[in-house]
């Protein structure tokens, strides 16, 4: 029985997928776990595997193709029979029709052994056609516009109309990508393909999907999410002396180093055990307790900002998690992410450590409850017990969703945190 091959959805709120390549051809065999085709998500650019192992046939979506979430783009057959009896006869009245109309023929459904003009016919009749040569702006009486769900949102939130818009979709649909970030007049449409020389000044820069669906969601995020903060400042002598302890013993068992952000992970990990709720998330207007400890950290990469997850890293030893941590990185900046690698997180880590940056606060990663900003460990002049001294001091900002976590529970998650990063040996000796 054939495979379906869809176009999977990997995120939340997710409309589309673009096919950027296809790795296997119509008619190669393919393999089960094996990659047949790279996809640009909201965040990633995954390689997509078989799931039954045959041959591919029946590829109606072309390279560059916007793809909605769960459409068939093409099948898995287990022999040349089934490829053969995949590709059924059409009838030369319904292909006549099928060409006037701009009908993919793959996705009409037959009554029969082939495909007849009924056939097409009522896909025509319960499938948006695509969108009907016209002036921009004017729009046919009574007919809706195809658009997708999180477009027509966007279109509302903007003040935009989706008469003025050319959709980039199937079948000429609009998708999220496609509705500006201000309104945009019909004059300045009309001529968009005409543009006056520019300075560099003044040039727009294109940006990718992975760009522009990370703004999206972070003014999604930053508008929807009740944000609050509160702020510790550690001393972290002791996780220093760690690191430098154990950073070569780990390297000699695992070939990696660990880093600052790895022995945070740890400690994270472990503090949340003891505070499910911030390893909550709201969803649907609940709080769900999520079963595992599945730590998201933000990595900038060219085109955007994206969070692969150690999953279930309170179970992880130190190796393990700079093992996963070094993986991750550079497949993420390599394009190379898998579907799995983003998902699931419940709790996200963002250090700009590295970068010089004392403190900031960062946007929630909704629907998880909070997400932790690091700072760099600097020495600072600090009181202990009545003297001036200097300590290498960190700055921790955890950003919390008030409608899961409120000040009390943020605020003992913090100084437990701080604690296990003042006295780590007992955890990571």
């Amino acid at each position: 029985m054939p495979t379906n091959i869809i176009m999977p959805a990997l995120e939340m709120a997710q409309d589309t997928g673009k096919i950027l390549r296809w790795l296997k051809r119509e008619g190669d065999a393919v393999t089960k776990g094996e990659p047949i085709m790279e996809i640009e998500t909201d965040k990633v650019t995954v390689e997509i595997e078989a799931t039954a192992t045959g041959t591919l046939a029946n590829v109606t979506a072309r390279e560059g193709d916007v793809i909605p979430v769960g459409q068939t783009i093409a099948l898995i057959v287990d022999s040349v029979e089934t490829l053969r009896a995949t590709s059924l006869p059409v009838s030369p009245v319904a292909r006549k029709i099928a060409e006037d109309h701009g009908v993919d023929l793959a996705r009409v459904k037959p009554g029969g052994g082939r495909v007849e003009k009924a056939d097409v016919l009522a896909y025509l009749a319960l499938t948006p056609s695509p969108s009907p040569v016209r002036k921009i702006g004017e729009q046919v009486r009574g007919a809706k516009i195809p658009a997708s769900p999180q477009a027509r949102r966007l279109a509302s939130e903007r003040n935009v109309d989706l008469a003025t818009l050319r959709g980039s979709g199937p079948d000429g649909a609009i998708i999220a990508s496609d509705v500006p970030t201000a309104p945009t007049s019909n004059v300045q449409r009309e001529t968009s393909n005409f543009q006056l020389p520019t300075s560099n000044l003044h040039a727009k820069r294109p940006i990718s999907t992975i760009w522009r669906v990370m703004a999206e969601r972070m003014t999604t995020n930053w508008t929807t999410v009740p944000h609050f903060y509160v702020v510790r400042e550690v001393d972290a002598r002791a996780l220093v002396e760690l690191r430098g302890r154990i950073a070569s013993l780990v390297e000699k068992r695992v070939g990696v180093k660990p880093t600052y952000t790895d022995l945070l992970v740890k400690l994270i990990a472990h503090t949340l055990r003891d505070h499910p709720r911030v390893n909550a998330s709201w969803v649907d207007g609940n709080i769900k307790l999520n079963d595992e400890i599945n730590i998201g950290i933000a990595t900038a990469i060219e085109d955007g900002l994206i969070v692969p997850v150690v999953h279930r890293a309170d179970t992880l030893t130190m190796g393990d998690i700079a093992t996963r941590r070094k993986d991750m990185v550079a497949r993420a900046g390599a394009g190379k992410l898998k579907p799995a690698d983003i998902a699931g997180g419940t709790f996200t880590l963002t250090n700009l450590g590295m970068y010089n940056v004392d403190a900031f606060n960062a946007i929630i990663n909704a629907p998880q409850a909070a997400i932790l900003a690091v700072g760099r460990i600097a020495e600072r002049v600090v009181a202990v017990k009545g003297q001036a001294v200097v300590r290498p001091m960190m700055t921790l900002t955890l950003s919390c969703d008030h409608r899961v976590v409120d000040g009390a529970r943020a605020a003992q998650f913090l100084d437990a945190l701080a604690n296990l990063i003042e006295e780590p040996w007992a955890l990571l000796a």
